[in-house]
């Protein structure tokens, strides 16, 4: 009887998921302004900034307060498709706020997320 080796279908499977990772990655926030759980002063931008170019047309974000109301954002997606800003009618008063965050990558996949921060 043979003995089962195992070598050749663990090096098989080593190759097809080294060869599948990059092709499986999707874009990530990088970097936020405001940051994720700061306190900042009264401020009248949000900017989310993607390892990725995203789909204007399906890239969005929502300024949410405490009381679960949206306050009145536009957005804008930087020419080199990374960087989303959202742009206040007025600046923010003291409170929690949320941002919820949606884009779509170039190569399709959308994503979703959402953080907080609060306003002295």
């Amino acid at each position: 009887m043979r003995e089962f080796n195992p070598a050749p279908f663990i090096a098989v499977a080593a190759a097809v998921a080294f060869s599948a990772g990059p092709a499986a990655a999707h874009a990530r926030l990088v970097g936020a302004t405001p940051a994720p759980n700061s306190t900042v002063a009264a401020t009248r931008t949000v900017s989310l900034t993607f390892s990725e170019r995203t789909v204007p047309a399906f890239s969005g974000l929502d300024v949410v307060n405490a009381a679960g109301e949206q306050v009145e954002v536009r957005t804008a997606v930087a020419e080199d498709g990374k960087t989303l800003t959202g742009t206040l009618t007025r600046p923010l008063a003291a409170g929690a706020y949320r941002v919820d965050w949606r884009i779509a990558s170039s190569d399709g996949h959308r994503m979703t997320g959402s953080y907080t921060f609060t306003v002295r």
